[in-house]
């Protein structure tokens, strides 16, 4: 089925992160409103795709270019790739090559039943369940069929036969009696379960020729003839349950890809080659950065020395720059009583989402899954006048959410992880300018890291909300007037905000142009009335200030895997874990080289002595793979003189430098996020 139904386009928007120029003529509201009800079904990590199009802002400010890793030819070849979004006839290829996948699938294995199968940012998939069958002839039992690399193929060349017939594709509208009656005649249960969710009529399904029917609100091409087959690819097989529920029946999902032409989906398996190298799973293990430790349990992240020192410094960061920016860091607890959840409407809404209460003295207590009813009881603790207004709290709160272990993936969907969390409450005449902070902030923290280019989406308000229309229109007013403000473009996705009030959402670009969802600044008319906020007007009546939910990094482990893929674990200076390794040429200089990194450390480089028991080359090899920056080779010539003879792994060798030379300058470069580029006294050669 494709997309008919809540459940199909939960999954679709889940995993696509469609926008509403391309659904709007897709999906009816009411399908996009079931969707987002049901956005949880969804049982896999959305794949990440590049984008191309006026959506992507490139700030005019001037921003450091820290992350000077990337090169540019990575930048041209991502940009030339169409997506979903920009590319309507792309969309309709993908829509329709799932739809033969479902056709040759059950053509080359008959005994397969079709669920859902919704596009998705760098292609589709389609999930098929395979009952147990019986010989004829002997009468026993078959297993359900496991796809294998070789069935892949088989579908392929059924895929191939299918578009070269050139098989007309037509919608066909009836009654949902109609339309039951059908899938009841050719035994599909799952078409079923399908057909019930699907609210509006009449029900749409569409024909490939006379061959093969789906339940599906479209769109598609033609004709199967204006599939380029040498452009569609198979990918693989997951296992994915019923509905995203584990008590469900276990189905097999092959994932796909297709493109206009041959050149694209070469280009696009060029970037997923790519994408492998930078896995942040491989690299967090090889440079020994985090690990998911099983016996503890699925989705809780442990973070190694070399992995802490970076997200120290991270945090580091962010820190100082919401203090320079008028916010004060706080700290709340790990639990609450589990009346707090009710009260903030946590625990009716997202009930789903949060571990088990655990008893304390007789009352229930709850792990945190969010920040937010913490900063509403602060706010709540004193009596506020308007002139307090605005206040603005920032912390790096740790929450804990259940998910599914067949969702968890690497430091991307996690169980426990630390959300940049912020709340600013304001007077209504305030909410424009803080919105403009917000953003200008969100600018600041993430061009430090190498991220410019944003697509940037406006949420407004959905069909079941909170607050009075006035309210809602004057605070999406406030973000559309934010956005104007700051000159960026963007596109609005209506009905698609928060039920508590509306909201910007902001996607980064990495090297090799896939985007991620990252910040957030949401409008919140739910929490303040829940908690009973308040502040004094100058008129001496009491009102309810407006609440700004605001993420920049969305949470430290993902943005954290996100660095790691987009620099491919080669770190710039001023984020390396190792910053200086002093390389021994002889045990001699043993003692010299901790008095070395003695004095670096006081200067905050973060800094490493080589044990000395293996040949230089080696040494300077091994610093290389572990992608330090900047390597200093200490001999004896080196301690009679005070100085150290250094080289840069991008640059190669610099000279020679005197000791607090060095220091210094990588302590600057750190202060600054810049890469060492200082060149130090170089011996000249004798002429033989």
């Amino acid at each position: 089925m494709k997309l008919g139904s809540g459940a199909a386009m939960s999954l679709f928007l889940a995993t696509s992160g469609a926008f509403q120029r391309v659904s709007s003529f897709v999906v009816p509201a009411a399908t996009r409103a079931a969707a987002r009800r049901n956005a949880q079904a969804a049982s896999t990590v959305a794949a990440q795709s590049p984008f191309v199009g006026s959506l992507w802002k490139t700030p005019s400010s001037p921003v450091s270019r820290s992350m000077s890793t990337v090169v540019e030819e990575e930048k041209e070849v991502a940009l030339e790739l169409p997506t979903n979004e920009n590319d309507e006839d792309l969309l309709r290829i993908r829509h329709s090559s799932a739809h033969v996948m479902a056709m040759a699938v059950q053509q080359a294995f008959p005994e397969a039943q079709v669920t859902i199968g919704p596009w998705i940012d760098n292609g589709f998939y389609y999930d098929f369940y395979f009952p147990e069958t019986t010989d004829e002839e002997t009468g026993e039992t078959i297993p359900s069929r496991k796809l294998t690399d070789a069935d892949l193929k088989k579908v392929k060349k059924a895929m191939d036969k299918i578009i070269g017939k050139n098989y007309p594709i037509t919608m066909e509208e009836v009654s949902r009696e109609e339309a039951k009656r059908r899938i009841d005649e050719i035994g599909e249960p799952f078409k079923l379960e399908i057909l019930d969710s699907i609210k509006t009529e009449p029900i749409t399904i569409y024909h490939i020729g006379d061959e093969w029917w789906d339940l599906c609100a479209g769109p598609h091409v033609e004709s199967t003839g204006k599939i380029p087959k040498k452009a569609v690819a198979l990918q693989s097989v997951a296992g994915a349950y019923w509905r995203g529920d584990e008590k469900r029946e276990m189905l097999q999902r092959i994932y796909a890809t297709a493109w206009k032409d041959p050149k694209q989906l070469k280009q696009y398996k060029k970037m997923m080659e790519e994408a492998k190298k930078r896995d942040h799973r491989m690299l967090g293990q090889k440079l020994g950065l985090f690990s998911i430790q099983e016996d503890a349990g699925g989705g809780l992240v442990f973070w190694h020395p070399k992995g802490s020192a970076i997200r120290e410094t991270i945090e580091n960061f962010w820190k100082q720059q919401h203090t320079d920016n008028g916010y004060d860091i706080v700290y709340t607890p790990h639990i609450a009583n589990l009346n707090l959840w009710k009260t903030s409407g946590h625990f009716d809404f997202y009930r789903e989402g949060m571990f088990d209460q655990m008893e304390v003295e007789e009352e229930a207590y709850q792990i945190k899954p969010m920040n937010c009813p913490f900063h509403c009881l602060m706010y709540k603790d004193e009596l506020r006048s308007y002139r307090d207004l605005p206040i603005r709290w920032a912390e790096l709160g740790t929450v804990y959410r259940y998910e599914r272990s067949g969702t968890l993936h690497g430091l991307f969907r996690v169980r426990g992880f630390t959300q940049d969390d912020a709340h600013v409450f304001c007077l209504p005449e305030q909410l424009q300018d803080e919105i403009v902070a917000v953003l200008d902030l969100t600018e600041s923290i993430l061009s430090k890291f190498g991220f410019d280019k944003y697509q940037i989406m406006l949420s407004t308000r959905p069909e079941k909300s909170v607050g009075s229309d006035a309210i809602w229109d004057a605070a999406t007013a406030a973000l559309e007037g934010a956005l104007k403000e700051k000159g960026w473009d963007y596109e609005i996705d209506e009905g698609d905000g928060a039920f508590y009030g509306p909201k910007i959402d902001l996607k980064i670009r990495d090297a090799i142009g896939r985007t991620w969802q990252c910040s957030t600044v949401q409008c919140d008319f739910n929490l303040p009335e829940r908690f009973g906020l308040e502040y004094v007007t100058a008129e001496g009546t009491r009102e309810a200030p407006i609440m700004l939910h605001r993420a920049i990094f969305g949470s430290v482990e993902r943005f954290f895997g996100i660095l790691v893929e987009n620099c491919a674990g080669d770190f710039p200076l001023w984020l390396a874990p190792t910053q200086l390794k002093l390389l021994p040429v002889t045990d001699a200089v043993q003692d010299y080289c901790k008095e070395v990194a003695a004095k670096a450390k006081k200067l905050g480089v973060r800094v490493e002595v080589d044990r000395g028991n293996e040949r230089l080359a080696k040494q300077i090899r091994n610093a290389e793979q572990s992608r330090v920056p900047v390597m200093a080779v200490v001999g004896m010539k080196e301690m009679e003189t005070g100085k150290l003879a250094v080289r840069s792994r991008k640059l190669g060798d610099l000279g020679s430098f005197d000791i607090d030379s060095l220091l210094n300058e990588l302590s600057r470069c750190t202060d600054a996020a810049e890469e060492m580029t200082m060149m130090g006294e170089k011996e000249e050669k004798e002429e033989n």
